[in-house]
C-alpha cells in the first residue's frame, strides 16, 4: 500500500470533520498546544487518519501519532484493538505516543516535553519504539 493511499481516506472525511468538531476536553486542550506549529515549529493535524484509523493528533514530519485514552481505552478489547492499532502504525513507520488524557490537565509541560524527546526518533533506531 502506498503511502498516499494511507493517508486520510476520502470515505473517513466526514467521520473526521464530525470528530474534529466534538473534541474531548483533552482533545481540545491539547490542540491548543499542538495548532499553528506553537510546538518547536511541528505542524500537527488533528483526526488524521491512516490506513482506516482516525488519529488524535499527527505531524508527518515526524510521522509521530499522539492519542490521548480516556476511560473507554481501559478495558481488555479496547486494550487489544489500540494493540493491533499500534502495530499496524508501526508497521508503516508511525510511532503512537499515547497518554492519559489527565496528564493534559495535570502535567501537560511533562507530556510536551516527552513528545519533544521523540522529535527525530527516526533518525536514531529506524523503527518506532515508544520505550
Amino acid at each position: 500500500m502506498t503511502e498516499a493511499c494511507l493517508n486520510n481516506h476520502p470515505e473517513l472525511k466526514t467521520f473526521r470533520r464530525e470528530l474534529r468538531n466534538a473534541l474531548t476536553p483533552a482533545e481540545a486542550k491539547m490542540w491548543g498546544y499542538l495548532k499553528s506549529k506553537q510546538l518547536d515549529g511541528r505542524r500537527f493535524k488533528r483526526q488524521h487518519s491512516f490506513g482506516g484509523y482516525i488519529l488524535d493528533f499527527y505531524c508527518p514530519a515526524e510521522r509521530l501519532a499522539i492519542e490521548l485514552d480516556g476511560a473507554p481505552h481501559f478495558n481488555a478489547e479496547a486494550i487489544e484493538y489500540d494493540r493491533e492499532r499500534d502495530l499496524f502504525l508501526e508497521r508503516y513507520g508511525v510511532l503512537v505516543l499515547r497518554f492519559v488524557n489527565r496528564w493534559v490537565f495535570d502535567n501537560p509541560e511533562g507530556l510536551l516535553n516527552h513528545i519533544r524527546e521523540h522529535f527525530g526518533w527516526r533518525e536514531g533506531s529506524g523503527t518506532p519504539s515508544a520505550g
